[in-house]
């Protein structure tokens, strides 16, 4: 019996390497397939999303901390405007960490 398991022991002729090419290139450029077929990583949180996190947090943290201890309008509205941003992107980053696979170093 003849094992030709191995995709390199099969021999094609020149055209059906051809029209092997083709059809790869044209499934490889759709974007639907290649993500139900599995082939595409789920997409990781950039660092920069990391840090702009860390940032807003610690932000809207000193901002809640010196509207609480002076009373002051425009800090309070500081922390009013920027904690719903801080929000949404903890949320965005959630989000992302959730939908990957390896949830523990996805984020680095």
């Amino acid at each position: 019996m003849n094992d030709r398991n191995e995709p390199n022991d099969i021999v094609l002729s020149r055209h059906e390497r051809l029209a092997l090419r083709h059809i790869e290139a044209e499934l490889s450029g759709d974007r639907r397939l290649a993500r139900q077929m599995g082939r595409t990583r789920p997409p990781r949180p950039r660092r920069r999303l990391v840090l702009t996190v860390v940032i807003l947090t610690c932000a809207s943290l000193l901002l809640a901390v010196m509207g609480i201890r002076t009373s002051d309008p425009a800090v309070i509205w500081g922390f009013a405007a920027l904690w719903p941003f801080t929000l949404l992107q903890a949320f965005r980053l959630l989000c992302r960490l959730s939908s990957s696979g390896d949830r523990v170093t996805s984020w680095l």
